[in-house]
Order: structure tokens, then sequence, then C-alpha cells
């Protein structure tokens, strides 16, 4: 039989979180917005790192108010943190007012049927459960439009019913200078006036960082919090938090003239040693991180020096090109860096035409998981 403490030996590869970073970049982010409160934006499994873990990590350095894409979410947000504040960005679920307000949830109410069925609720208990009202400024994804503001506060009105909280969502945060954030601002701005006694929340990680008009009562950071870049064009001031490092299985040369990998996209300018890495599209690593003759693709690291891809990535490998290393070059067992120190998410995600988030999200792979500084 097998000894279970082996089978670390087993897997694809090791990723490793560092907790202790994603709570310094939180706190690097409260610092930027004082007198305003800092949410954190933990949906999508904690931006595919771990939801438990990183949200103990940050209700631990600070943070009390966390936001989810749905309930579900929610509930396992509830189990780890029985005192956080929990807002679910997509809204109530029709006919599920009782399991939010048993988790203590508050559905980010985003239309007329869902804001009429939680005051429906809210008069039949005889409680007013706390929830928070989104507002659409101009992304045509989720909210109350423009026109629908007055509807709104004649229903808080009749029924006495205030949330806690006004919110809007920036389409072009990540450009400072873009004038749809001004046209924006502009209309959230107008939204409040309206209701000028509830707190207001505009900012994810780019408003947060591009501009003090955008921070209100509170601001809501997400791709920040885990190393990836906010703004564009801008240097990214915040730690690094993901490492990823997978085995080489293989090193083997090969001549001028021949092609690498599926399709024989890619045609070796010169004698190469080619090492294949135990990583590929089937571990969350996109195939559009391929190169072709004519196509850089993904750089990864291998003795911390940079070394591309060669042809496409396959479902459970990629070749890289490891003959600049010279007669020290890499052996089977040796790990390569596909995220880390040398090699972010956004260099990743810049090879292939995604983001950050994306590639975030889709570290799903065997992968052996280690978190640094957890909290019990």
């Amino acid at each position: 039989m097998t000894d279970i403490s082996a089978s670390s030996l087993l897997s694809s590869g090791q990723l490793t979180v560092d907790l202790n970073a994603i709570a310094r970049n939180w706190a690097a982010l409260d610092k930027i917005s004082p007198g305003t409160l800092t949410g954190a934006v933990v949906k999508a499994d904690g931006y595919g790192l771990g939801l438990e873990e990183v949200a103990k990590k940050l209700a631990k350095e600070g943070a009390q108010f966390f936001f989810v894409a749905n309930p579900e979410e929610g509930l396992r947000l509830r189990a780890a943190l029985p005192a956080a504040h929990i807002f679910v960005l997509g809204g109530l679920w029709p006919r599920t007012a009782e399991i939010y307000t048993q988790a203590r949830l508050m559905p980010v109410l985003n239309s007329m049927a869902m804001l009429e069925e939680w005051l429906a609720y809210c008069v039949e208990h005889g409680e007013a459960y706390p929830s928070s009202l989104h507002f659409d400024t101009g992304m045509n994804r989720l909210g109350f439009r423009l026109s629908d503001v007055s509807w709104v506060r004649q229903q808080l009105e009749r029924t006495g019913y205030q949330p806690q909280m006004i919110m809007s969502h920036l389409a072009c945060g990540d450009q400072p200078t873009h004038e749809k954030n001004r046209t924006q601002l502009a209309f959230f701005q107008s939204i409040m006036a309206h209701f000028p006694e509830i707190p207001a929340s505009l900012a994810n990680s780019a408003g947060l960082m591009g501009s003090k008009q955008n921070h209100f009562q509170l601001v809501r950071p997400g791709i920040a919090l885990f190393g990836g870049r906010a703004i564009s064009g801008r240097n990214n001031p915040l730690a690094h938090v993901v490492n990823l490092d997978v085995p080489i299985l293989q090193v083997r040369d090969a001549k001028t003239g021949e092609s690498v990998g599926y399709g024989a996209d890619y045609t070796l300018q010169r004698d190469s040693r080619i090492a294949i890495a135990a990583i590929g599209y089937g571990d969350g690593f996109f195939r559009a991180n391929s190169s072709a003759t004519n196509h850089m693709g993904a750089r990864v690291a291998v003795k911390g020096k940079l070394v591309p891809i060669l042809g496409r990535i396959s479902m459970d490998t990629f070749a890289i090109d490891v003959t600049d290393l010279g007669p020290n070059g890499p052996v089977p067992g040796e790990m390569v860096e596909v995220l880390g120190p040398n090699v972010s998410i956004d260099d990743i995600a810049d090879a292939c035409g995604t983001i950050g988030y994306e590639v975030l999200t889709n570290l799903r792979g065997r992968y052996r998981r280690t978190y640094v500084g957890s909290v019990e």
C-alpha cells in the first residue's frame, strides 16, 4: 500500500496561497480611503483561492463587510464567519427570503420584483431585515434603472423601510480617465440626492485606487486583494499572493526545423533543449497561452529565469525552451514557476488576451494546495 504521506509527491504541482500577503493588501487599501469602511469581495471561492481561508484571514485583519455572488456562497461564508456582514451581489433568489434572513445574508436588491418580494417578507414578519439597493448607472448588467428611482423611493416611504446601503458599479474603473467614470459618478450622485440618509458604495478595486471621489461610505475591493492589477497601464503596487510550481516530466533535445506540439504550429529555429511541464488546460492553464512560429505565447520561469512556452498547450502538459539555461539547465523533477515572483497573474493574462480575474478563478487544477498564514 502506498504511504499516504507520499501523496504530496503525486500531484501535478504545488499551489501556495500567501494569506499574509492578502491581509497586507487589504490593510494597504484600507489606508487609501481613511474615514471610509473597507469591505472585501470574496465571490467565486475567494477569486479561486479558497473562500473560507481568505475570509477568515481578512476578518482577522479587520474586515467586517464581505460580498459574495450568490446565496450558496453566502451560506458557506456565514458558517466560517458567524459575525460578518455578508452582502449577496446577485440579489434575492425567488422565494428564498427566509433562507437569507435565517443566515443573516443581505441581498443586493436590483429589480422591482426583488424589492417587492423583500418588502412583503419584511412586512409579513414585522421586521426590517437589512439589504442593499443596486442602481445601474451605465453598465447594463444588474440594477434598478435611473427611471426607477422615484418608484423605489415611494416603496421605501410607503413601508418605512431603510436599506443598509445604495450601490452601483463602475464599467471602466480600470481606466481612470475614461469619460464613462465621470458620467457614472454624476448619475450616482444624482441618485444619492434622493436617499440622503443612506450610506453609499461605488468603488471596486479600480474605483478605490483611481479616485477618492468614488469612495463614499464603503469601498469593496476584490482583485487587488489577491495581487491582481486593478488599473490598466499602471505598475501594480500590491503584494504578490499566489505561487504555482509544477514539475518537469522530461527533458529532450530537438533539431532545427522540427515542430513542437499539436498541429505542428511551432517550428524550431535552432537546435533546442526542451522541457515538458506537468500542467495543461485540464488544470486551468489556458490553451491561449500557446506559442506558434509567428506568435510568442506566455513565459514561465525556471531557476529564476524566464523561458518561453513552445507550441500548443495540451490537456496535461506544455513544452518550454530551456536551451539558454545551458548545461546547468533543469532535469526531470525540478519545478517550473508558472505563477510566482517572476511571473504574475497579469503576465499570464496579458499573454493570452484575458484578465487576471480569469487566471485566478481558473486555478482549480490537479494541485497540492497550501496556505501560508492560515487562521484556525
